[in-house]
């Protein structure tokens, strides 16, 4: 089992890979079934574009803050921000120098404002009954993306 800190040091890498343009190098540090979850307006789903080659690394460069590693379990967190408006988390496990499952959390509050003045800002709540994930799958040459919006 790798160590905290090599845990870290691959999930930097990820992001220094996805700041290059250099996705064929950071598709190597995902799992070819990441399980990956959204959580934040569709709107927001840069990540999702960015590694399945729909934008380059120009339209939302994700430059983290900070990034953590939450000691047992293999779970490192990186957090980011732009200004007021832009907030985001993610959450990545890694086993045997691999990342497995991934969380994102993007503008969380914004959702939540939104959707308890009414406004329509695509999030899957809005479109499907409580708790029921919607699931979608996109390819990246090998790699299959199975992330859930929420």
């Amino acid at each position: 089992m790798a160590s905290g800190m090599e845990n870290k040091n691959l999930v930097e890498s990820l992001y220094e890979s996805l700041a290059k343009g250099d996705t064929e190098k950071a598709a190597a540090f995902l799992a070819h079934d990441l399980d990956w979850r959204f959580h934040g307006p569709r709107m927001c789903q840069h990540m999702s574009r960015l590694l399945t080659g729909e934008t380059g690394p120009t339209e939302f460069n994700f430059e983290p803050r900070q990034v953590v590693n939450l000691g047992e379990g293999g779970w490192v967190v990186a957090e980011g921000w732009e200004g007021d408006h832009v907030y985001w988390v993610h959450v990545w496990a890694v086993e045997n120098g691999v990342i497995t499952r991934f969380r994102e959390y993007f503008n969380t509050t914004v959702t939540v404002r939104a959707v308890g003045h009414g406004q329509e800002v695509g999030v899957a709540e809005q479109e499907l009954p409580a708790c029921e994930p919607l699931y979608a799958r996109v390819g990246f040459g090998h790699l299959m993306l199975n992330y859930h919006v929420h």
